[in-house]
């Protein structure tokens, strides 16, 4: 595996995403940035199957960013996989482009309208099992937040596909133990995460979610226990590779960028 290859990609998906902020001004910076490996690591290490300029694929693999004010951090890779234009980025959350805030399934790619959180793993378990019913080798992939784990959407999804033995799903939970209030184990402790969703019926891993070689061994954990539908514990940095946003809750939310922000961001962010 070329790490610095990803590596490489990683940081063009930062420094792409952080110009798309700074040109509308709006988004949610700490929760894209904090993914942005894992999605890396997926679309460019091979994990994820897909053709190039062809989103409509039947046979593709589908993917749901279940945190959907975070979706956008799809758009540059797929722009990347000729899904769409590169203008399209150019016009991100302005009336005259396709590309919103929130992902939707008018945008190329997207699989699942998401925001209301808690959502994503149910809808992936659908497709999950739609695909094993009709015998298709395709997988579901969901990105997972923390704070998602307080809807209780979220459990009765994993009760659900473990029920079906979906082991074509897989969860990536992109712990960065923020949310907009604070650290969640100092609001409502969500640890053990592993044993709970162990005690759901699912196979579980943690990985170090900016570290290539960690999320790429994780990944290749993927169908080997048959019947069991896999969580991957991503456990990541809110707002990783800009220092000022880096675990600060209250990045979450564009906050806005002086000059000399600006400068130390794109000077931290440089390829």
């Amino acid at each position: 595996m070329d790490y610095k290859k990803l590596e490489d990609k990683a940081k063009w998906l930062r420094k792409t995403l952080f110009e798309m902020f700074v040109s509308t001004e709006q988004g949610h910076p700490g929760s894209v940035f904090s993914q942005v490996d894992i999605l890396t690591a997926l679309f460019y290490g091979n994990v994820i199957r897909y053709t190039p300029g062809n989103p409509g694929d039947p046979n593709r693999d589908k993917i749901i960013i279940s945190k959907g004010h975070a979706t956008m951090g799809l758009y540059p890779i797929f722009c990347d996989l000729e899904y769409f234009p590169e203008a399209e980025l150019d016009q991100f959350g302005t009336p005259e482009g396709m590309l919103r805030i929130f992902g939707n399934i008018s945008i190329p790619g997207i699989d699942a309208t998401s925001g209301s959180l808690g959502h994503g793993p149910g809808i992936a378990a659908g497709f999950a099992l739609i695909a094993k019913k009709e015998q298709r080798d395709q997988r579901a992939f969901v990105v997972l937040s923390e704070g998602e784990q307080y809807e209780g959407s979220v459990w009765e999804s994993a009760l659900f596909a473990a029920h079906h033995e979906l082991d074509n799903l897989i969860v990536i939970l992109d712990r960065n133990r923020k949310i907009i209030l604070g650290d969640t184990e100092d609001l409502l402790p969500l640890d053990p995460v592993e044993k709970k969703w162990e005690a759901f019926g699912w196979k579980t891993v943690t990985v170090d979610g900016h570290s290539f070689e960690s999320l790429m061994g994780g990944f290749s954990e993927i169908g080997k226990e048959p019947g069991k539908p896999l969580l991957i514990m991503a456990n990541t940095v809110k707002g990783k590779g800009v220092s000022f946003m880096e675990h600060q809750p209250e990045w979450h939310y564009w906050q806005g960028v002086d000059e000399g922000q600006l400068t130390q961001a794109r000077k931290e962010l440089a390829l």
